[in-house]
C-alpha cells in the first residue's frame, strides 16, 4: 500500500467524504442484517399461533421503513464513495498531465505516446477504482463478516454458529492464494495494454504513410498480434479471477448443506425456533457477498498497486532543467544573442552534437544558419529555449545567462516557428491564437494571416477562421501549415523572432514577401534554411557542418569565397533554379502546341 502515498494530499482533502460514506455503509449494513431478525419474529410468531392483523403490520412496517433507509443510505454512500473516486481521477490525471508538460524534451525521445496515454487512462481509472468499490468492499466485507456472525451468534449460540460457518477458514485460505498471481497477471495486462496504445497511435499517426506504400496488411498483422498479446493476458487474468467464485460457491454450498442438516436435528429437538433457522439461512446467504467481496478485493486493490506503481515511476521523474531559486527578470528584453564556446552532447557517451559554437546576434539584427541536415543547427534553437542545458559554455539572452533566467519570461520572449508546423484539432482562428494566454480579437488574428500571406487561403476555406482544420492540420497543405504557424508566432510580437526551416514548403515569391515583412518588423529575427534564397539578405550568416561553425560573414563576403561550402552550395541551387525554369518553358511550349 505504500503506493498509495502519492494521493495523500488527495485524501486529506476529502477524507470527510469517506468518513460519511463509510459510516452510512456500515449504517446500511447494519439494517441489512435486522431484516432476518424481522422474519424471524414472523415466523416464531407463526409457528406458535400467535400472529394477528397488529402483528402482520408490525413486520410490514418493519420491512418498509428498513427498505426506505436501505434505499437512502444506499444512495447517500454511493454518491460519496464513488463520487469522490471520481473527483480522485480527476486529481490524479491532473496531476499526471501537470506532471508530463514539465518533464524535459529528452523524457519523451525515450517514452512511446501510447504508453503515456496508456497511464492518463487506464492506470489512473484503476487507481480509482481502487478507491471507489475497493474502499467499499474493504469495508462492507470486514464489517458484514463480523456483524453477521455476531447476529449469528445472537440468533442461535456459539456452537451452532460455529458449525454454519464451517467454511469460512478455508474461503479465506483459498483468496490468500490466488491473489499473489492475480498481481502479476494484472501487472502484465496492464503493461500490454500500453503496447496496444502505442500500436494504435503509431499506426494512426502516420496512416498516410501507411496508405501510400500499401503496407495495410503488414501493419494489420503487426497490430493483431500485439491485440493477440493482450487477449492472452486478459484471459490468463480471467482464469485466475473465475476461481473466486467457484471457490465461494463451493464452500458456501457445503456450509448451507451443513446447517441444513445440522440445523433440522436442532429444530426436531426444541434446541432452536423455525425462525431462528429461517434467520440464519438468511444470514449465510447475506454472508455470500462479504465472501465475494474479499475475492474482488484482491484482485481491485492488485490492479490499483500495479497501476499506482507505474504511475509513481513517472511522477519519480526528475526534470533536469530547474529553474534557479531567484530567477532574473529582464524589464524590457532586447532579443540580444551571444553564444560563448557552447558544446553540447544529448548525453554522456555521446559524440558531441555541438563543439565550441560562438555567435553573436545584436537587437533588431537578423542572423541566418545554414547547414546540412543533421549539422546541428536545430539543436542551437533548443539550447536557447533551454529545452535541454548546454554541457559548456553559456549562451546571453538579452546579456544574462539563460540559466539565470526566469523560464516563462525566457521562452516567452522568443517566438519559435519549428521545422515540424504541428497544428491542432482546432479552428484556423483557435491555431493561431493558440500561444496567447488571453483571448484576442478576430481583427489582431486576421492581420497575423495577411503578414504571413496566408488570409486569402483562409478565407477560401468552408467556414473561413471557423474551420476546423483537422488532426495536426490533415486538410491543409505544407506550405499553409507553415505560413499558419508563421502567423502565430508573429502575434505573439516577441522580441525574437526563429524560423526553423520555415518557408521550406513555400514558394520563392511568397518567401521573399514574408522575409520583406520580417525584416521590417524591427524584431531580432533567427533565419535556419538550407535555401540561400532564405537568407541571402540576412545581416549576418553562419554555416555549420558536423556542429561546428565552417564559415560566417555576409552573403557578399561568403561569396567572395569560391571554393566555400556557402559559394559550392550557391552555384548548386542556382543551377537547380535555371534547370527547372527551362522545364518549365519546355512544358509551357508543349501545352500551346
Amino acid at each position: 500500500m505504500r503506493a498509495y502515498k502519492t494521493i495523500l494530499p488527495f485524501i486529506k482533502k476529502t477524507w470527510h467524504h469517506y468518513i460519511v460514506g463509510i459510516v452510512l455503509l456500515m449504517l446500511v449494513d447494519v439494517a441489512n442484517l435486522m431484516v432476518p431478525q424481522v422474519l424471524r419474529m414472523f415466523t416464531d410468531w407463526a409457528q406458535k399461533g400467535q400472529l394477528n392483523v397488529e402483528k402482520v403490520w408490525i413486520c410490514v412496517m418493519g420491512i418498509l421503513g428498513l427498505g426506505i433507509f436501505i434505499s437512502i443510505g444506499r444512495y447517500i454512500w454511493r454518491t460519496q464513495l464513488y463520487g469522490t473516486a471520481k473527483e480522485l481521477e480527476y486529481w490524479l490525471r491532473d496531476k499526471l498531465f501537470k506532471h508530463y508538460l514539465i518533464l524535459d524534451a529528452n523524457y519523451y525521445k525515450h517514452n512511446k505516446i501510447g504508453d503515456l496515454m496508456a497511464h492518463a487512462t487506464n492506470d489512473v481509472k484503476a487507481v480509482s477504482n481502487s478507491m471507489g468499490g475497493g474502499i467499499m468492499m474493504i469495508i462492507d466485507s470486514v464489517f458484514m463478516t463480523l456483524l453477521t456472525v455476531f447476529m449469528m451468534i445472537v440468533t442461535v449460540g456459539f456452537k451452532i454458529t460455529l458449525v454454519a460457518l464451517l467454511a469460512l477458514p478455508f474461503i479465506s485460505l483459498a483468496i490468500g492464494i490466488v491473489s499473489k498471481p492475480v498481481q502479476k497477471r494484472s501487472k502484465d495486462v496492464q503493461n500490454t495494454f500500453s503496447e496496444l496504445t502505442t500500436e494504435v497511435q503509431e499506426n494512426l499517426s502516420g496512416i498516410r504513410v501507411i496508405k501510400a506504400t500499401g503496407v495495410e496488411n503488414i501493419r494489420s498483422k503487426g497490430f493483431s498480434s500485439v491485440n493477440k498479446k493482450y487477449r492472452q493476458r486478459n484471459m490468463d487474468l480471467v482464469r485466475m479471477n473465475g476461481l473466486f467464485h467457484p471457490i465461494i460457491d463451493l464452500f458456501s454450498g457445503i456450509s448451507f448443506v451443513v446447517f441444513l442438516v445440522f440445523g433440522s436435528h436442532q429444530i426436531l429437538t426444541g434446541v432452536i425456533t423455525l425462525g431462528a433457522f429461517v434467520a440464519v439461512i438468511n444470514y449465510l446467504h447475506m454472508i455470500i457477498w462479504p465472501m465475494v467481496a474479499l475475492g474482488m478485493i484482491a484482485n481491485m486493490f492488485q490492479r490499483g498497486i500495479a497501476s499506482m506503481e507505474r504511475l509513481n515511476i513517472i511522477f519519480a521523474e526528475k526534470y533536469e532543467i530547474v529553474e534557479k531559486e531567484n530567477p532574473v527578470e529582464i524589464e524590457s528584453p532586447d532579443g540580444s544573442i551571444k553564444f560563448e564556446n557552447v558544446s553540447f552532447r544529448y548525453e554522456d557517451g555521446l559524440p558531441r552534437v555541438l563543439e565550441n559554437i560562438s555567435f553573436e546576434l545584436k537587437p533588431g539584427k537578423s542572423l541566418a544558419i545554414l547547414g546540412r541536415t543533421g549539422s546541428g543547427k536545430s539543436t542551437i534553437i533548443d539550447l536557447l529555449l533551454r529545452l535541454y542545458d548546454v554541457s559548456n559554455g553559456k549562451i546571453l539572452f538579452s546579456g544574462v545567462d539563460i540559466r539565470e533566467l526566469k523560464l516563462e519570461q525566457l521562452r516567452s520572449s522568443i517566438a519559435a516557428v519549428p521545422q515540424d508546423s504541428f497544428l491542432f484539432s482546432r479552428s484556423v482562428a483557435d491555431n493561431i491564437a493558440f500561444s496567447l494566454k488571453e483571448p484576442i480579437e478576430i481583427d489582431f488574428i486576421q492581420e497575423a494571416a495577411k503578414f504571413a500571406k496566408v488570409h486569402d487561403d483562409i478565407t477560401s476555406m468552408p467556414d473561413g477562421y471557423d474551420t476546423i482544420i483537422g488532426e495536426r492540420g490533415v486538410t491543409l497543405s505544407g506550405g499553409q501549415k507553415q505560413r499558419l504557424c508563421i502567423a502565430r508566432a508573429y502575434l505573439r510580437h516577441a522580441p525574437l523572432l526563429i524560423l526553423d526551416d520555415s518557408l521550406s514548403a513555400v514558394d520563392t515569391e511568397t518567401e521573399d514577401e514574408i522575409l520583406q515583412h520580417l525584416r521590417e518588423l524591427g524584431q531580432s529575427l533567427i533565419l535556419i534554411s538550407q535555401r540561400i534564397s532564405a537568407v541571402k539578405n540576412a545581416d549576418h550568416i553562419i554555416v555549420m557542418d558536423e556542429g561546428k561553425i565552417i564559415q560566417e560573414g555576409t552573403h557578399e563576403h561568403l561569396m567572395s569565397h569560391k571554393s566555400g561550402f556557402y559559394r559550392t552550395l550557391y552555384d548548386h541551387q542556382r543551377l537547380e533554379t535555371q534547370l527547372d525554369q527551362k522545364l518549365r518553358r519546355e512544358e509551357a511550349v508543349v501545352d500551346e502546341e
